[in-house]
């Protein structure tokens, strides 16, 4: 068989595995086995015909990938950075639209919280509270508008430090717990936090100490932030995932979806704590602290959980589609 032929005869089994393999879609264990050892017929044919063609190279490097997820059990570090290098971000491109989602929501409603906070006078106190805006705005007259970030220091450091954590933890749990409720407990939580950072943000650019509020609030905000609305978006996956099965049953659906979100979930924990240890230990010093250091600071960290969400599991995308692509795309032209 010319090798062209042996291509296009085999390349949508070896799609549908590598979609398996690399994107986690689900396939029915006798398919899967089907595919796997026909896989394993396709290399050695390749072998024996085609010993010096990239198809022997990719067709051996897919079923070297095969064995090492289906048949050969991964050591527990390989797991950890295996979850932390492909499976996050995998099930996050997979899930993306419910990310995208959350984060449309919270910008809407941040944008309303601001909005209603610039023309409504009455608007900042009936979101934050009397005495919240009162403290505030006594902090602002003493020239220090954050000064309800270095009051945490009274606690120590430390104390501080896992206080802000473990609440910061214990908000993502409950926006991703209230998921259940499809996905209506989740956007009013959402819902809420995103109109009070509106309210709050308006009220420092009202009094005219916005850009010095924001160097101290978004040097820990810009992670605490960014990670409530992932958790948003995995509670709302946990709710609604199961409501578009597919080829599966609404049972399995429920708990494919319920395992992928809650890795999505438990992705979020380590930028929890890094947040928790900038607002304990950096966020108290932003009165002392160069304007640019602090910026540098902000736009760090955002960079860091952006990328990590947004951009490298569409790159890891991109770069698993094209060496599929770029391999056969060559010999179907020839």
């Amino acid at each position: 068989m010319r090798e062209v032929s042996f291509i296009k005869q085999n390349k949508a089994n070896w799609l549908e595995f590598e979609n398996y393999l690399y994107y986690n879609k689900p396939v029915q264990p006798d398919r899967l086995s089907e595919l796997f050892v026909q896989l394993n017929n396709d290399l050695a044919y390749a072998q024996t015909y085609y010993p010096k063609s990239k198809v022997n190279v990719y067709l051996n490097s897919l079923t070297s990938n095969a064995y090492l997820k289906v048949v050969k059990p991964k050591t527990a570090y390989g797991s950890i950075i295996e979850f932390w290098r492909t499976d996050v971000p995998r099930v996050t491109y997979k899930h993306r639209k419910y990310i995208y989602f959350a984060f449309t929501v919270f910008l809407v409603i941040f944008g309303i919280g601001v909005i209603s906070s610039l023309y409504d006078e009455t608007f900042i106190r009936s979101i934050l509270g009397d005495h919240y805006v009162d403290t505030t705005m006594e902090n602002i007259a003493n020239g220090d508008p954050a000064a309800i970030y270095t009051n945490q220091t009274q606690m120590g450091d430390i104390g501080s430090f896992l206080g802000i954590t473990i609440n910061n933890i214990r908000v993502g749990l409950l926006l991703y717990i209230s998921g259940i409720t499809l996905g209506i407990g989740t956007l009013k939580i959402l819902f809420s936090n995103s109109i009070m950072l509106g309210s709050f943000l308006t009220m420092f650019y009202k009094s005219g100490v916005l850009v010095k509020s924001m160097s101290a609030i978004w040097i820990h905000g810009a992670m605490e932030i960014f990670g409530m609305v992932i958790e948003a978006g995995a509670g709302l996956l946990l709710g609604l995932g199961w409501l578009f099965p597919g080829s599966l049953t609404r049972k399995e659906a429920f708990i494919v979806t319920g395992k992928e979100s809650l890795m999505i979930l438990l992705s979020t924990i380590p930028f929890t704590i890094a947040a928790g240890l900038l607002e304990g230990f950096v966020t108290q010093l932003y009165n002392d602290m160069p304007f640019w250091l602090a910026l540098f600071i902000i736009l760090f960290t955002l960079g860091v959980i952006s990328y990590y969400y947004l951009i490298y599991p569409v790159v890891l995308y991109k770069n698993r589609g094209e060496t599929f692509d770029s391999t056969f795309l060559k010999y179907e032209e020839e």
